[in-house]
């Protein structure tokens, strides 16, 4: 017993999660700026009659949005108040008049996996698409940034360690990109925070992005 109190008394503490990252991941890019080009780890439906009829089939940048306009709002996580509420329901509900200004497609991107991206979906009540080949859902397509390799190029990545617990998450941002360029973007609260303890949502909403499109 004396022994297994002594080798308990030497385990050394565990070291604080620091959350320094390169500052190019925090810097925003600017309107007019190339997107960044990377590998989103998706899944796809497939014929099959599992209960999880889907497969792995990577997607670049390039595949979702060279030569087409899109619409894509950026938040810090799946099943979170906010995101669940009102962010992603919001462009949900806009999704048909979005497409009617000239919008080829509308995302939401997360720093999730896709199963976790999936199953918020169908959490969230979103009409699945049952198609072989299908992303998933009808209307706004969930896009799975696990590794926040876009977040990091786009220069949205944050951490919020001692204030939720996170890790690395993508700053709450949205924008247009027409043909693999920023046309516009909405940022909340003016750039990337932090360890953040506020979690703004001002101008990153259906309504703003909406306003936007029916002005050009």
């Amino acid at each position: 017993m004396a022994a297994s109190a002594s080798a308990f008394s030497t385990v050394a503490p565990i070291t604080p999660f620091v959350s320094t990252l390169p500052a190019e991941w925090s810097t925003p890019v600017d309107e007019g700026a190339t997107i960044p080009s990377v590998v989103f780890k998706t899944r796809t439906r497939i014929e099959s009659e599992d209960e999880n009829p889907f497969d792995w089939k990577d997607l670049t940048t390039e595949d979702l949005f060279k030569g087409k306009r899109c619409v894509i709002f950026s938040l810090p996580g799946a099943f979170t108040p906010t995101c669940s509420s009102s962010h992603l329901p919001g462009f949900e509900k806009a999704y048909e008049e979005m497409k009617s200004l000239g919008v080829d497609e509308i995302y939401c991107l997360s720093a999730n996996d896709a199963f976790v991206m999936r199953q918020w979906g169908l959490k969230q009540g979103l009409t699945e698409d049952k198609t072989l080949g299908s992303l998933g859902f009808e209307k706004v397509k969930l896009l799975p940034d696990g590794a926040c390799q876009f977040t990091r190029g786009m220069g949205m990545s944050c951490v919020w360690d001692s204030e939720r617990g996170f890790g690395e998450r993508s700053w709450r941002y949205s924008a247009v990109f027409n043909d693999m360029k920023v046309e516009k973007m909405f940022i909340e609260d003016g750039g990337v925070t932090q360890n953040f303890g506020p979690d703004p949502f001002e101008v990153t909403d259906s309504d703003t992005m909406l306003e936007y499109l029916k002005s050009c």
